[in-house]
């Protein structure tokens, strides 16, 4: 029995549980890229509950309630790649480097959580090589594979945030998170604007933070256009609020790939 025990603690995740990551659209060859570093709530069963009861394991301290759905939304109707990932933040914050204490959470909101106290180095390893590094190889590769269709995609990703943190109301609706491009992000703050949304100019994040990790290490350090987009969960919280956030995202990223694309490059360019 001991020796059993042994064996089911050796890895994370076993062979019947769901990949760390899911690709949408994995041949498609259209200059855009979604991202979703929080779509998921789901834990390894090697970990239980981590200590937290059914109403804070599908909250938004576990997920970016309505963030996957936004992503697959978008990735369905525009035909592009989407990489999303399948695990809990609380697991191992993939869009935190893991250098920083909040990738892995102690408390979330006011909320303990039991799961990530008195972590042993070698546990944070395993949930790094089984979730972490395979969701960021996968964005990875797909900008190689974009690439060597001559394409640079436009790194888009996707987020959602809680209308209240630590007691604090939050006023806006959407959220564009930006730090090395300010032409994509432009784009997305002044067509949000248009479509009637109370909108957040790195509100109530800014992509100029260090914990904007996924955008960072792939799009900024690699010169890709990119934009960070939050929404507000209270906005897709629902399947009509999904379609009509996804909706107006859709507008905007059709326009601008295939219109405004080539002439905001070279506007960036200009700005160099």
């Amino acid at each position: 029995m001991k020796i059993e025990n042994k064996e089911l603690t050796e890895t994370l995740l076993t062979p019947d549980e769901p990949a760390p990551f899911v690709i949408l659209n994995s041949d498609a060859i259209l200059p855009v890229l979604l991202v979703c570093d929080h779509a998921s709530n789901r834990f390894p069963r090697s970990l239980g509950t981590m200590g937290l009861d059914y109403l804070n394991r599908v909250s938004h301290i576990a997920l970016d309630i309505g963030a996957g759905a936004v992503a697959e939304s978008l990735a369905d109707n525009l035909g592009a790649t989407a990489v999303l990932c399948q695990y809990s933040r609380l697991i191992v914050d993939c869009n935190r480097n893991l250098i920083d204490d909040s990738a892995f959470l102690k408390y979330s909101d006011g909320v303990n959580v039991p799961g990530n106290h008195d972590l042993q180095e070698s546990e944070k390893e395993k949930r790094a090589s089984e979730i972490y590094w395979p969701y960021h190889n996968a964005i990875k590769d797909q900008i190689v594979r974009l690439k060597k269709h001559g394409i640079d995609p436009v790194v888009i990703s996707i987020h959602s945030f809680t209308p209240v943190i630590n007691g604090n109301d939050r006023e806006w609706e959407i959220g564009v998170l930006w730090d090395k491009d300010p032409v994509t992000a432009e784009i997305f703050l002044t067509r949000l604007v248009e479509a009637g949304y109370l909108v957040g100019d790195n509100k109530p994040y800014s992509g100029k933070d260090p914990e904007d990790f996924t955008i960072d290490f792939h799009a900024e350090s690699t010169g890709l256009q990119h934009v960070g987009i939050e929404i507000c969960q209270n906005l897709i919280n629902n399947d009509d609020g999904v379609k009509r956030v996804s909706d107006t995202l859709k507008e905007i990223i059709s326009t601008y790939r295939i219109g405004a694309r080539t002439k905001n490059i070279e506007t960036q360019k200009s700005l160099r």
